[in-house]
Parts: structure tokens; sequence; C-alpha cells
């Protein structure tokens, strides 16, 4: 059982880890470097003082606003933090200590980047997706669920992707799905293997139905509203590495003699 400082250690982390996400989530869409200039004020540039820059906290001191202009500073900024503590939490929690604890965390950090980027800006950058499927066969090399496993998803996740892309395209004459999230299925599948990217599909083409027809119920979307599925892939494979095991045994064990 993890012990409570090392709950607090993760927690503390992913905290300063949120804080380093937002800027990737700010700077990447926008084609900036996240190491230079240091953190500033949107508005009037200004460099943010190390007190400014704390977690969660500073949001809260400075009641969200700039300290120079007033500028407000969107609620994301501590959301993320804090979401990104949580999912830090949660993972050091349920996975047995060694690589794959790690291989987790940064698949759980990645993949809050890309759901924030593709739902404010509906692109899924390559900067992250391609380094990410290396990344993912390389952990997977030395943690669940094996490298062999890995390669199969990576090529499956892309495959069956550009499949549906494709045919859609056949069909419609038109794209109905970016080759980001063929990228970032397959660098799913590089981190959490071949079954994983079956479950995250599934997962994430029912979420995405759901809030299909919830928009089209109540007059929010048309039949032709580009929903952005980068998010949904998200979390499916949040889902998928969480509790992926659990969900195939009891999916499987329906088919079992009784």
């Amino acid at each position: 059982m993890t012990s409570l400082p090392v709950l607090l250690t993760a927690g503390v982390l992913g905290l300063a880890v949120g804080s380093f996400l937002n800027v990737c989530i700010y700077r990447l869409p926008r084609g900036q470097s996240i190491a230079y200039p240091p953190s500033r004020c949107t508005r009037c540039g200004r460099s943010l003082s190390w007190y400014d820059n704390i977690p969660v906290a500073s949001w809260i001191g400075l009641r969200g606003r700039c300290r120079q202009c007033g500028e407000r500073i969107s609620a994301q900024y501590p959301i993320v933090e804090i979401v990104t503590a949580g999912l830090a939490v949660l993972i050091v929690w349920v996975t047995p200590s060694g690589p794959l604890v790690v291989s987790r965390l940064v698949l759980g950090a990645t993949l809050i980047v890309l759901f924030m980027i593709d739902l404010e800006h509906q692109i899924l950058p390559n900067v992250i997706t391609l380094p990410g499927i290396a990344i993912g066969l390389v952990l997977s090399a030395i943690a669940p669920p094996g490298l062999q496993s890995a390669l199969i998803g990576a090529a499956l996740g892309a495959a069956v992707l550009y499949a549906i892309a494709a045919g859609y395209y056949v069909v419609r004459k038109e794209e109905g799905m970016g080759m980001g999230d063929v990228k970032m299925l397959a660098m799913i599948g590089a981190f959490l293997g071949w079954q994983a990217v079956i479950l995250t599909l599934v997962l994430s083409s029912f979420a995405g139905a759901v809030i299909g027809i919830a928009l089209l119920a109540t007059s929010r979307g048309t039949m032709r509203y580009a929903l952005p599925f980068g998010t949904f892939l998200a979390l499916g494979a949040l889902v998928a590495m969480l509790s992926g095991d659990a969900i195939l045994s009891w999916y499987l064990g329906m088919f079992e003699p009784r």
C-alpha cells in the first residue's frame, strides 16, 4: 500500500508539472517556445515573479487577475494544475512501484495537454504525438505491456483510425477525421498496448456519440458539427490505463459458461 508521504509528494510534484503543462497548452498551438521567454502576462507582457507563479495559490492570491494590468487569468490554469496533481496521486496509488509508474505518469501528463489543446483549437500537434509514440515504445520495452504489444498497439491504432478516415473521405468526399487523431491513437497504443487501443476506441466512440446526440437534442450542434475527437481519445485512454484490466475481465467474464 502506498504511504501517505509518497502520495503527498506525488500531489505536490503534480501541481508543479501541471503549471508546466499550462505553458505547453498555451504556447504549442501558437508555435511558441516552451522554454523562453519565462512565464508572463499574455496581455501586458509582464514577467511573473516566483511568488506569482506558485501553482493554484498564486491564482487565488491574485484573485484571478494580473498584478500589473488587471487582465483576467483563466481558471483553466488552477484547474489543470489540480487535475494533474489528482491524476498523479491516483496513478501512484493504484500502480505497482516500478517503471510502469513512470510510463503512466508521462502518458497522463501528455493526455492532459492533448485534451486541452484539442478542446480549444481542434488540433493535435505533431510535436507531442510523434515523440510520444517513440517515448511510449521505449518505456514499454522496460514496463508493461511489453515492446511487442506496444508495437502492435501503435500500428493498430494508426491503421484503424486511418482506415476510418479514408473510408469517410471516399464516401463523403470530405475529411471527417484529422491525421492528428490517427497519430494520437498510435501513441496511446505505444504506451498501453493493442488491447487498450481497442478499449480506448470503444470508450471514446461511445462518449463522442453520447455528447453528439446531446448536442443535437439541445440544438447546440448539427450533423456537421466537428467534435474534437482527441478529447474523447484522451478520456478513453485514461480509463483504459487505470481500469482497462478490470473492464476487460468483466467483459470476457460475460461469455464464460455458468
